[in-house]
């Protein structure tokens, strides 16, 4: 065997994603000609189907052995970008399916999910944020993550394409992202829409995911006054709680927000002023006991009635380029005044 069948053989063994048990011949003739140029190790590892065992395992990994058959779990590990490739190999042969429509159905369905998830559980989130939430849940990298626990990695079909001034390059991420979301459209088509959405809590709306780093607020005091003034309160006032080293080089102040006798959140900071923009940011995150639970979120099955979108996010969202006429701020207290 000389160096380039030597070369072959490392190559493919690393690449191919099923085990060489189940190939017919390995390597293959082609591979062992002595002249052989036009052959490429990493065209002939795409080019594997998985072993029907592979793909029976991992219907039954995901609990789902006696929905979906071994045909269905193939086309859903086949992304479309091996299909010129297989083309070009074996002209005279039929293209396996491929998952592009699953796929994009499956993408459907859980942003649709998400989204319902995500409005009803924090029904007063910002729209940027909910977009941002829902990203985070069922997102590209989300759905490649979930390809990768449950073993379904071994067994994508995909080919590596450079972008074109059409369409943007296909990586592995993007390939691999596909096969949880032609599985949710195949699990929709074969039974019903609850059960993928079911099967939608169960692998991708567990997740926990960290909303408060995606509250960003540009001015949280007027945020936080407004806010107030929707639910019915009283104007936030800010208060210094603490402070040492005024006269210092190294000051610290701790200011909280009130809403009448109730404080809504502390902050502290190197000068008031920032101190006071952590407590609002900080009254954001926190809760209004008397207004059915959090302020984003709400515990409990309930019903979700969507409320309006008025002036005020929109002018927050708008970076003061809107047209919209706001109405003036609530002013906070500045807490040198006490």
């Amino acid at each position: 065997m000389g160096h380039a069948q030597r070369r072959f053989v490392s190559t493919a063994t690393k690449l191919v994603s099923v085990p060489l048990s189940s190939l017919r011949s390995f390597p293959p003739k082609e591979a062992l000609a002595s002249r052989s140029s036009s052959f490429s190790p990493e065209a002939w590892a795409a080019l594997q189907p998985p072993p029907p065992s592979a793909l029976s395992a991992l219907s039954h990994r995901i609990g789902l052995g006696a929905v979906l058959q071994i045909p269905e779990l193939e086309q859903a590990c086949t992304h479309p970008s091996v299909l010129p490739l297989f083309t070009r190999r074996h002209p005279n042969q039929k293209p396996p399916p491929a998952n592009e429509n699953l796929s994009t159905l499956g993408n459907a369905l859980l942003g649709l999910f998400a989204s319902e998830f995500v409005a009803a559980s924090y029904p007063h989130l910002p729209t940027r944020v909910v977009k941002a939430a829902v990203s985070a849940y069922v997102g590209p990298n989300t759905c490649a993550n979930v390809a990768k626990e449950v073993g379904a990695a071994p067994l994508l079909r995909w080919h590596r394409t450079p972008s074109t001034p059409l369409k943007p390059a296909v990586l592995h991420h993007d390939a691999l992202s596909s096969i949880p979301r032609s599985l949710v459209a195949l699990i929709y088509q074969r039974r019903s829409l609850s059960f993928a959405r079911k099967f939608t809590h169960q692998f991708f709306l567990s997740r926990e995911v960290d909303l408060r780093k995606m509250l960003k607020f540009r001015d949280p005091k007027v945020a936080l006054a407004e806010t107030v003034a929707k639910f019915g309160r009283e104007k936030p006032i800010s208060r210094l709680l603490k402070e040492t080293g005024r006269f210092s080089n190294s000051p610290v102040f701790v200011v909280g927000v009130y809403s009448g006798t109730e404080e809504l959140g502390e902050g502290f900071g190197s000068s008031l002023k920032m101190a006071e923009y952590r407590a609002a940011e900080d009254a954001l995150h926190r809760t209004f006991p008397d207004v059915d639970g959090d302020i984003f979120t709400i515990g409990g099955e309930v019903e979700y009635t969507p409320g309006e979108i008025g002036t005020t996010e929109i002018r927050l969202g708008s970076a003061g380029r809107s047209s919209i006429i706001s109405p003036s701020p609530l002013s906070i207290v500045s807490p040198e005044s006490h």
